[in-house]
C-alpha cells in the first residue's frame, strides 16, 4: 500500500510569481515538437532534452537513446514520453540515482524535470518517501503526470529553467555528486603537494648504510702511453692557431 504524498507549503520562488524583467541572452529556449518543420528541427529538440535531463557535462555518445529518439522521429510518443525515458534510463540511474542520498535525488529530478528546485526540506522529505515507497521510477511518474508539469509543458514541450532570472542553468551548476560524497572522494584520492603525503613517504624509506669494499691495487698494470718521438709523416707547424699538432 503506498503512502500518499505529505502535505507541503510551497515557497514564493520566482517561477511562482509573474515576471516583468526584460528577455536577454540567459531567457532559456522553448523546444516544442509542434514547432519542428524538419528532421533538424527535432534533433535540436532531443539535444535539448538530454541537456535538460542528462546536464552539460554528459552528453555522450553511450548516453544516447537511439530507439526513444527513433520513436520521437516518427511522433509515435510525444515528448513527454521522450523526457519520461531518460529520466527512467540506466545512464540517469547511474549518474544521479546511484550516487546520491534521496533527499538529493529529489531536488536534482525537480530541477531537471520540472524546472524548478525544491521548495524546502518538507518537500524533499515528502517526495523521499515516495521514492521509498514506490521506487524512483514512480517518483518519476508522478512528476511528469502532474498538473504542475501539464500546466508548464504539456506533452510536447521539453522542460526548461523556468524564469531563470539570476542563476545560472541548472544542468550547468548541478554536479553529480553532493558534498558529502565529494568529500569522501577528495579524502580518499591522493593529494599532490600536501605536505602530510611527503612525510609518509619519508617515513616509509628504509635506508641503508652505505658498505665499502677494498681494492687492491697491487696487481694493477698501468701500461705506458707516452711517446719519445713524433711518428715519421705527422706535419708539424710552429703556429698555435693551425690544426697541426705542435712540436
Amino acid at each position: 500500500m503506498s503512502i500518499p504524498l505529505l502535505a507541503y507549503k510551497p515557497a514564493s520562488q520566482n517561477q511562482r510569481v509573474p515576471g516583468y524583467e526584460v528577455g536577454n541572452e540567459d531567457t532559456p529556449y522553448i523546444y516544442r515538437l509542434e514547432d519542428a518543420a524538419d528532421n533538424s528541427d527535432i534533433e535540436q529538440l532531443i539535444w535539448a532534452a538530454y541537456r535538460q535531463v542528462f546536464s552539460e557535462h554528459v552528453i555522450l555518445k553511450s548516453s544516447r537513446q537511439g530507439d526513444l529518439e527513433s520513436q520521437l522521429k516518427n511522433r509515435s510518443i510525444t515528448v513527454r514520453d521522450f523526457i519520461r525515458g531518460l529520466a527512467k534510463s540506466e545512464t540517469y540511474r547511474k549518474l544521479v540515482v546511484e550516487t546520491n542520498s534521496n533527499y538529493r535525488i529529489v531536488d536534482i529530478t525537480l530541477k531537471r524535470l520540472l524546472g524548478r528546485a525544491s521548495y524546502n526540506q518538507d518537500e524533499q522529505i515528502a517526495w523521499s518517501i515516495v521514492i521509498a515507497t514506490e521506487g524512483f521510477e514512480g517518483f518519476v511518474d508522478q512528476l511528469l503526470d502532474s498538473d504542475e508539469y501539464s500546466t508548464n509543458f504539456g506533452d510536447n514541450t521539453v522542460p526548461y529553467q523556468r524564469r531563470r532570472y539570476r542563476d545560472r542553468p541548472f544542468n550547468l551548476v548541478t554536479p553529480r555528486y553532493g558534498d558529502y560524497w565529494r568529500d569522501r572522494l577528495e579524502a580518499e584520492r591522493y593529494k599532490w603537494g600536501d605536505v602530510r603525503n611527503f612525510l609518509e613517504m619519508a617515513k616509509a624509506v628504509q635506508p641503508k648504510p652505505m658498505q665499502f669494499t677494498s681494492v687492491s691495487t697491487a696487481n694493477i698494470k698501468i701500461p705506458d702511453m707516452s711517446r719519445s718521438s713524433t711518428p715519421a709523416g705527422v706535419p708539424v707547424s710552429i703556429s698555435p692557431s693551425a690544426s697541426f699538432p705542435v712540436r
